[in-house]
């Protein structure tokens, strides 16, 4: 097995949404600045939006991606992106975090649901062979990771905004974890941190 990376965008402020975030606001009001990097600039909801990545935004998403077997996702992200179309962009099967598996999608889409997260690492492990694991977020689903030491690297987008409210990073996260700057990668929209874990 290889690496399980856990990735996540944060406002300076520590949010990782704005307030009032889920299906029918997707970030939060506000939130969709924290990706401004994902998109090339800004963009809205209601304007639509395309992956427009460039300069050293993709250049930190395509090394980290390019490594990448499976990944693990809370149900409120899967939600809160329109489970991407029905279709998971991403390399691998990716694990969605949920505790209502009844309603799972077909194989084909590249989901499966999970109910814990023991077992969707064991499954992701599996699917991704020797390559690494994708942890990207909620907040939630990242601090039972850490807490749980099952994090080799943690990556975190920093974006030039503070938020005033949402959901936090690490709210009532309790654990003293050192870690090494691995890489570091700097736009207009973000700074991407990379971190391994220390044990």
């Amino acid at each position: 097995m290889g690496k399980v990376i856990a990735s996540i965008t944060t406002s300076v402020d520590g949010y990782v949404t704005g307030p009032d975030d889920g299906p029918e606001f997707g970030l939060g009001r506000g939130g969709e600045r924290l990706h401004y990097w994902v998109m090339g600039g800004p963009w809205t909801y209601d304007g639509g939006h395309d992956f427009a990545m460039h300069g050293p935004d993709k250049q930190f998403y395509d090394e980290m991606v390019a490594t990448l077997g499976a990944g693990v996702v809370g149900r409120g992200m899967y939600d809160a992106a329109g489970a991407w179309g029905g279709t998971n962009p991403f390399p691998g099967t990716l694990f969605v975090l949920t505790h209502r598996t009844e309603d799972q999608p077909a194989k084909e889409s590249g989901f499966r649901f999970v109910a814990d997260l023991g077992t969707a690492l064991t499954q992701a492990a599996e699917a991704a062979g020797d390559r690494d694991i994708s942890l990207g977020g909620g907040a939630d689903l990242i601090r039972q990771a850490l807490t749980a030491g099952k994090v080799d690297e943690l990556v975190i987008s920093t974006a030039p905004v503070i938020l005033g409210g949402g959901k936090r990073l690490f709210e009532g996260f309790t654990r003293d974890v050192d870690l090494t700057i691995i890489k570091t990668y700097s736009s207009p929209y973000a700074t991407h941190v990379r971190y391994t874990v220390t044990r």
